[in-house]
C-alpha cells in the first residue's frame, strides 16, 4: 500500500516492480521490433520471474530496491511479518 510522508503519496516495493517490469517488457520487444528478435528472450525472462515470484513470494528485484532503500513493502504485495508489525503500531 502507498503511504504519505509530508503529505506527498509514496510509491511501496510492488508498484516500482510492476512499473520496471513492465518498462522491461515493453523494451525488449521495441528492441525484439527494431534490433533483434532474440531480445524476446528477455521478454520472457521477465515473465518466468514475474511468475516464480507469485508462487515462491521471493522476488530479486524487490531485495535490489531493498539493497537501494526503497520502500518496505513486501514482495509484490505479500509483506512481511516484520512489516506488517511496524505498519500496525
Amino acid at each position: 500500500m502507498s503511504g504519505t510522508v509530508g503529505g506527498i503519496q509514496t510509491m511501496t516495493i510492488e508498484r516500482y516492480i510492476r512499473i520496471i517490469a513492465g518498462s522491461f517488457i515493453l523494451i525488449s520487444l521495441a528492441l525484439a521490433h527494431g534490433v533483434n528478435i532474440h531480445w524476446l528472450w528477455f521478454t520472457a525472462f521477465v515473465g518466468v520471474n514475474l511468475f516464480q515470484s507469485g508462487i515462491t513470494k521471493w522476488c530479486l528485484m524487490e531485495d535490489i530496491l531493498k539493497k537501494l532503500g526503497v520502500g518496505r513493502s513486501g514482495s509484490c504485495g505479500c509483506e512481511s511479518t516484520a512489516d506488517r508489525a511496524t505498519t500496525a503500531k
